[in-house]
């Protein structure tokens, strides 16, 4: 049991109220709604401490933690000291979207399941009421395994839709009603605190005005200790609850010290408070002014997992707060930068800021976000920072050009591309801007090519970042988190100009700069090194020099896993190239797992022109449509991915006996113009065909050997139709061995039956490179069982055709760069859609489907 929280000296215990809970842990969900005071806190904490055979995580939720990021961490955090050894997740989140996200949930919810008897407690729910983060928590409980448990507190009901809990698991609640005060409880109570004999018509009466509120009999219990006449405070107790806390909470707080007053309501600033943080904001010992609060019963509750700290009942806290800032409007602020300046000598740097902005310290707050370094981005906190500028008004924002231009970088980094290219160029539309920070705003303009439809833009921009660079090599650059260095501008600006080439098509070029900046000597941001790697993988994987690609790619990730940044964004393109990888060698459902990680870590910052290749990907894995396609990403495709999706709307068009033309006739080679000489010659149009080869320009380029592979393939097709066997025998004997060198089967497969068909009868398979082409092309056209072909999606076949290796799950998932938790998901799943319980059951079973071929099985790219 890992639940810390002390539980005050005066509570009562509550058995009948800790079974309920008892028999909750069986279901999902247990709900505990009361408003505040009523006793939510100290009964569940009782209850967690009676249960010595569960783990117990506990989450006291406050308004920070509608920041995805910082939740994520904190949840992981909580949980893995609650279970030693638990595998946390390492999916990444949504932050851009204000969310946890899908991927992570599911991977957070698969660690779980061999965990135990394990319950998560999240108090205080309503702080976040309507954020995106407790929407995320209320499809966690549907996610949760049979062993986990969640356990949601709150004041107000939080409008989630209970009813299917109640109908499928008998949800517990636990409301106003039954944590209500009975006359027996009411007299343990007082006197525990009073510590004076009280007659048994004045428990009735405190029990009967209260109606049985836990913080009213406490207040009634606090103000007969200090009272001459009990009967008296009984008999003036009238009024609603809110006027019975101020009427009980004024006469508890007039008794006490002056001395004590005052510290009380110098704390009251803090969220949470230790002996230190007590002692340099309010100057009093603070272990001892601790102890005795909590002796004293004066509302304070210890903070769960932070042994020495502790924090007001909130109720106590809004009065102490009243009554400071009645007796000095201006001390709040201070002692806010009392509390700050002693998180800094901390290094709890995000905690001060908090302090500094609730001070509108604004000065101090852009000075210490601008001090900071860059293990605030490695740390994946961009939109942190993002948020803490942010919340620096416009007005003192626009006197600080550097502020403004990290706001910029952060905004970009946090996926919110747009509002960062808005901030950039009304930065570089400033007279106050120096030629270093327009140097700055430059490349990190055109680093958000990845987020705009339009490459040609950001194009411009990292040629003219580059230009100044070279043009102004003295130019002071502002240290914004050490982003910022000459070096680093350079590198980014070259790795921009390669991707906006890329999103163009223009793969020459986008290998040149990308390559470029590669080699720049002594840079070693490792999430930019992985994305530029992984961007150079994708490069290499579309012209189909497949070795090198497949080098980088797993270079990027092997860095990724070893720097513990496979959930990070950045090796979105690695797993994207793996799965192109995949398609090229002719089998596409190794690459749907890829694909997957891919997409989700594009999707986690919103860089649509690499989702926009993702979902081309997805149509390239499932060639003739079986499968439903995910939803479009937002915005207009790049141009370079446009071309795809023309180009496999022609193929499907063409292996349904229709020929279509392209948009516009191409005038040198290109996939269009690929899948443009196939369908005319499919059509039997052979003479419009070979006009058609003879008008486009194509030269050899050793660099891109797809092309090269493409032109003789089809070539030999149309030396067959002319007649011309011997020749025909030739190049596709030519195409073919061009292809072996990096195993590409694709562009054979994608041709169709006709070439796989002058393949066998021309050349005879005499190669295994041959052999696995045809192989490839009759298992593709294999009719597998169509229920469970719906049903399987092509990540969950791919992991199908592991299961019969010897490989464990903690192999698959490294073979694959992902989490054992998000094989254990996806095992999970098709277990379950093969009606089956285990492996062995699973290969018999997908054998007997024809979904597994026993000749070729554990295929892995």
């Amino acid at each position: 049991m890992s639940d810390s929280r002390r539980i005050p000296s005066h509570a009562v215990d509550r058995p009948s109220l800790r079974r309920q809970l008892d028999a909750g842990v069986s279901s999902p969900l247990s709900l505990v709604v009361a408003p505040a005071g009523a006793g939510k806190t100290v009964l569940l904490s009782q209850w967690a401490q009676s249960r010595d055979d569960i783990a117990v995580a506990w989450f006291d939720i406050t308004s920070a933690d509608d920041a995805p990021a910082a939740f994520a961490a904190r949840l992981v955090a909580g949980l893995t000291a609650a279970v030693p050894g638990l595998q946390p997740s390492s999916a990444p989140l949504e932050a851009s979207e204000g969310r946890l996200g899908e991927a992570f949930l599911e991977d957070l919810a698969a660690s779980l399941a061999d965990a135990g008897t394990v319950v998560m407690v999240f108090d205080d729910l309503d702080r976040i009421s309507g954020s995106s983060i407790l929407t995320d928590l209320w499809r966690l409980v549907d996610l949760l395994p049979g062993n986990a448990h969640a356990v949601f507190s709150s004041r107000v009901d939080l409008q989630l839709g209970w009813s299917r809990h109640r109908l499928e698991h008998g949800l517990v609640e636990i409301r106003q009603r039954e944590l209500a005060f009975d006359d027996s409880t009411t007299a343990r109570v007082i006197e525990r605190i009073a510590g004076k004999p009280v007659t048994e018509h004045a428990v009735a009466a405190v029990t009967a005005r209260t109606e049985g509120w836990a913080v009213g009999v406490q207040l009634t219990a606090l103000s007969l200790r200090f009272a001459d006449d009990p009967e008296r405070v009984v008999d003036e107790l009238t009024g609603t609850d809110r006027l019975v806390v101020d009427y009980l909470s004024e006469e508890v707080f007039d008794a006490l010290d002056p001395a004590r007053r005052t510290a009380l309501m110098h704390l009251a600033v803090l969220d949470e408070a230790c002996a230190g943080l007590v002692e340099a904001v309010a100057d009093v010992d603070g272990a001892t002014f601790l102890a005795e609060l909590e002796r004293d019963s004066m509302f304070i509750v210890a903070v769960p997992e932070r042994a020495g700290w502790y924090r007001f009942h909130r109720l106590f806290r809004d009065l102490l707060l009243y009554r400071l800032r009645a007796a000095d409007p201006r001390a709040e602020a201070h002692l806010l930068e009392l509390a700050a300046d002693w998180h800094l000598e901390e290094h709890d740097l995000e905690t001060a800021l908090e302090y500094l902005l609730r001070a509108r310290r604004w000065d101090r707050v852009l000075e210490r976000v601008l001090m900071s370094g860059r293990e605030v981005f490695e740390q994946g906190r961009a939109a942190t920072v993002a948020r803490w500028i942010g919340r620096v008004p416009p007005e003192v924002r626009a006197s600080n050009v550097d502020a403004q231009l990290l706001l910029a970088i952060a905004e970009g980094m946090s996926g919110r591309g747009l509002i960062a290219v808005d901030a950039i160029h009304s930065l570089l539309a400033s007279r106050d801007i120096s030629i270093g920070q327009r140097q700055i705003a430059l490349a990190y303009l055109a680093a958000c090519v990845q987020f705009h439809p339009h490459p040609e833009p950001f194009q411009r921009a990292a040629v003219e970042a580059l230009t100044l660079l070279h043009d102004h090599p003295d130019a002071e650059l502002p240290d914004l988190l050490g982003l910022t260095s000459r070096p680093f501008l350079e590198f980014i600006s070259r790795g921009s100009l390669g991707r906006a080439h890329l999103f163009l098509g223009e793969l020459v070029e986008a290998r040149e700069h990308l390559s470029a900046a590669w080699e720049m000597p002594g840079f070693a941001y490792t999430p930019y090194r992985i994305h530029l790697l992984g961007s150079l993988a994708l490069v290499e994987a579309i012209d189909g020099r497949l070795g090198d690609a497949a080098d980088h790619a797993d270079e990027a990730l092997q860095t990724a896993r070893s720097g513990g940044l496979l959930a990070h964004p950045a090796p979105a393109d690695a797993y994207l190239a793996r799965a192109i990888l995949a398609i090229q060698r002719g089998e596409p459902d190794v690459g749907a797992l890829a694909l997957e990680e891919g997409l989700v870590r594009a999707s986690s910052n919103q860089r649509t022109q690499l989702m926009w290749i993702g979902h081309a990907i997805s149509m390239l894995i499932d060639p003739d449509g079986e499968q439903a396609v995910g939803t479009e990403p937002p915005g207009p495709p790049p141009p370079m991915v446009r071309q795809w999706l023309i180009n496999i709307a022609m193929r499907r068009a063409r292996l349904r006996g229709v020929v279509t033309a392209p948009p516009a006739p191409a005038s040198s080679w290109s996939p269009v113009a690929f899948e443009e000489v196939a369908g005319l010659l499919a059509d039997g149009q052979t003479s419009a065909a070979h006009a058609r080869i003879g008008r486009l320009r194509f030269e050899p380029d050793p660099l891109a050997p797809l092309a090269t592979i493409e032109f003789t393939m089809l070539t030999g097709w149309l030396c067959a139709q002319e007649g011309r066997r011997q020749q025909a025998r030739e190049h596709l004997e030519g195409a073919l061995a061009l292809a072996s060198q990096e195993w590409n089967a694709d562009p054979f497969l994608r041709a169709g039956p006709v070439v796989i068909d002058l393949i066998e009868e021309l050349t005879g398979g005499r190669t295994e490179f041959a052999r696995f082409v045809l192989a490839r092309a009759r298992a593709a056209g294999v009719r597998r069982d169509r229920k469970l072909l719906d049903e399987l999606t092509p990540r969950e076949l791919e992991l199908l055709a592991f299961l019969p290796s010897r490989l464990t799950i903690a192999d698959i998932a490294a073979r694959c760069f992902v989490s054992t938790n998000t094989v254990k998901t996806h095992l999970g799943h098709i277990y379950r859609k093969l009606g089956v319980s285990g492996r062995d059951a699973a290969i018999e079973h997908a054998l007997e489907l024809g979904l597994l071929d026993p000749h070729e099985i554990a295929r892995v790219g």
